[in-house]
């Protein structure tokens, strides 16, 4: 999926980047300067500028920059998958070894060592 058919060379995605720079900065900078000359807000607004205008520049002149979050719980499925599998039972021999002296005996747990 990473590398599929739509994949830009580098040089696209950086001309991509700095289009999308240079768009923002210009956006910016427009509603900065509606900020500042009255007039040029008006214009944006169709000539006037309404009483109770809640626009983008009076928010960027405010400084009223609430950022949007979303509550919006993450759902994961939940599957339950049993896998029965059938119990095999293995016994295995294992003499006592009375041939060697006390202490000299292999273990008699895995865990002891």
């Amino acid at each position: 999926m990473r590398y599929g058919k739509r994949q830009f060379n580098r040089r696209t995605r950086e001309r991509i980047y700095f289009a999308a720079g240079l768009l923002s900065l210009a956006l910016w900078l427009c509603m900065a300067t509606a900020e500042i000359y009255p007039p040029f807000h008006a214009w944006l607004h169709g000539g006037k500028i309404p009483d109770d205008d809640d626009c983008a520049v009076v928010a960027i002149a405010h400084g009223q920059f609430n950022p949007v979050t979303d509550d919006v719980p993450v759902v994961a499925p939940v599957t339950w998958i049993e896998v029965t599998l059938p119990r095999v039972e293995i016994s295995e021999y294992s003499p006592a070894i009375e041939n060697l002296p006390q202490g000299r005996a292999p273990p008699c747990f895995s865990n002891v060592s």
